[in-house]
């Protein structure tokens, strides 16, 4: 398939049909990773990761091991004093 390079502002780009981006698991809208090898450009669909994924099992880790006390205790507050069960 043949395409052209479009000017878009400041910068370029080049029309991908839908099936391509199907075939690396993305579509419109979504991130993707470009990288250079010898004379190519290579496309490929950032992993799809929640931003906070892995953060509940870190956490609980942490606090198995007992690395998870307070850095500054002087600043906490009256629900970590009154209210919080310390239950997840």
């Amino acid at each position: 398939m043949r395409s052209s390079v479009r000017k878009i502002g400041n910068s370029a780009g080049v029309i991908l049909p839908k099936p391509f981006l199907a075939s690396i698991g993305a579509e419109a809208g979504d991130a993707v990773d470009v990288t250079m090898e010898d004379d190519r450009i290579i496309i490929v669909a950032a992993p799809k990761k929640h931003p906070r994924e892995g953060w509940e099992e870190e956490a609980r880790a942490m606090a198995e091991a007992g690395a998870d006390g307070l850095v500054w205790p002087e600043f906490g507050n009256d629900f970590d004093v009154e209210e919080w069960d310390g239950e997840w």
